[in-house]
């Protein structure tokens, strides 16, 4: 709780948006899920996106691919779906393991109105039962950047075996991608604390997905998922709140919340706990002693943006000027809200010329933004860091939480070193 006993106040923006579209969550999902593939029914335009985000070497065989929508398909002149047949047929010839298929969709998809619902229960039928075809929406007119795979767990949620199909549970289902070194990590501080009915959704792979039951409680590993939160708690499962973990402290009263909710003894938390805490305050040492005082501003983006101030705050003792975040739910992200500086401007939404209005009369230290608010702000004097790479990279954990300082404290160190050579 911050010193003031109340949480910040949260104003609404509404305006002109800088965001990357949905289609963007595909480059960490399709690592995660080593069994799926994800087809964009779309442009061109997203087969680049999706190329440059990923950074995929030319010998590399990502699972993801665009169908391409082209001119014929957007005149009328040739049949989509017949089209979308062809792909998945050589798709398939070329990957016969492939359990999961998701169809995304694009704004091109969607400007043609093409029903991805009805073709991915044609395909489904076509290919099964040895593969499951589901659909969802990438597309920039309706998703922001991580709601691609709010949307794609929400479309993996229906495929969840009944409890009576496989006679258990899991007593706690940890929810959102994580690298698959921090779900170890995490597994092992679990398994320490004799918690032993853990489940990670999603997990590597789609055809062992866990049941849901009524003890479930759902601990959600990004704030970035409210649909599929609804989703799991339309299947049975209650939602247990937390801050995220993202540093030692954040780490702690996420994995403290488990904990007290399985009956762990607080001698053996701490037991547990303290190792790994401790490395995480070491590793952010030389990062605090660069950030510590230093104002940082924050546009919105990712979704992230609350837990990563609460940590900068609380953690490395930076200044927090404003925090702009898409969209605030309070179920989820009030135990962060209940950690920040009462007197911060929280935005919800965005008007980015009146945000880059005020960043420019802020001048802080740091801006995190989005790729395209970067280059013309450095180019106006300000540092900036990219708020995609604060999702590329594992960040969560007690073992992250030295890089996760380090990516903050680059930049700054970086213009220090320009300034001692000018």
């Amino acid at each position: 709780m911050n010193s003031h006993g109340a949480a910040p106040l949260i104003v609404r923006e509404r305006g002109q948006r800088e965001v990357f579209c949905g289609l963007t969550g595909i480059v960490w999902l399709h690592r995660k899920i080593q069994d799926a593939f994800f087809l964009v029914v779309g442009s061109r335009t997203c087969a680049h996106l999706l190329q440059s985000a990923a950074g995929v070497m030319i010998f590399a065989e990502p699972r993801f691919a665009t169908a391409i929508i082209d001119e014929r398909d957007l005149a009328g002149l040739a049949d989509v779906h017949e089209s979308l047949n062809e792909v998945v047929d050589q798709l398939l010839a070329r990957r016969p393991n492939l359990r999961t298929l998701f169809l995304v969709g694009s704004c091109p998809s969607e400007v043609i109105k093409l029903d991805l619902d009805r073709a991915a229960e044609r395909l489904g039928q076509r290919h099964g039962p040895g593969l499951r075809v589901l659909n969802y929406s990438g597309s920039g007119i309706e998703t922001t950047f991580t709601e691609g795979e709010d949307r794609a767990l929400t479309a993996l949620v229906p495929a969840m075996p009944s409890l009576s199909a496989v006679g258990e549970a899991p007593d706690f289902l940890i929810v959102g991608a994580l690298a698959d070194v921090v779900e170890d990590q995490f597994r092992r501080l679990f398994a320490g604390l004799g918690i032993e009915r853990v489940a990670f959704f999603p997990g590597n792979r789609s055809d062992a997905l866990p049941a849901m039951g009524p003890d479930t409680r759902i601990v959600l590993a990004q704030p970035f998922l409210s649909a599929t939160l609804k989703a799991l708690e339309d299947r049975g499962g209650r939602h247990l709140p937390a801050p995220f973990p993202l540093g030692a402290e954040g780490t702690t009263a996420w994995l403290a919340a488990i904990a007290e909710e399985a009956g762990v003894a607080p001698a053996r938390f701490e037991a547990v706990t303290a190792a790994g805490r401790a490395r995480a305050q070491k590793a952010m040492t030389r990062s605090r002693e660069t950030l510590a005082g230093r104002k940082v501003f924050f546009f919105p983006d990712s979704q992230l943006e609350l837990p990563l101030a609460r940590f900068l705050s609380e953690e490395l003792g930076m200044q927090l000027t404003e925090v702009g975040t898409p969209y605030v739910h309070r179920a989820i992200i009030d135990p962060e809200l209940d950690r920040l500086p009462a007197d911060l401007r929280v935005v919800e939404g965005q008007d980015v010329d009146a945000q880059l209005a005020r960043v420019r009369a802020v001048q802080p230290d740091l801006t995190v933004c989005g790729l395209g608010l970067a280059n013309p702000l450095e180019a106006e004097g300000l540092r900036t860091k990219w708020a995609i790479e604060l999702v590329f990279t594992p960040i969560q954990g007690y073992e992250q939480a030295g890089d996760l300082a380090e990516l903050f404290a680059r930049p700054l160190r970086r213009k220090a070193r320009l300034e001692a050579l000018a």
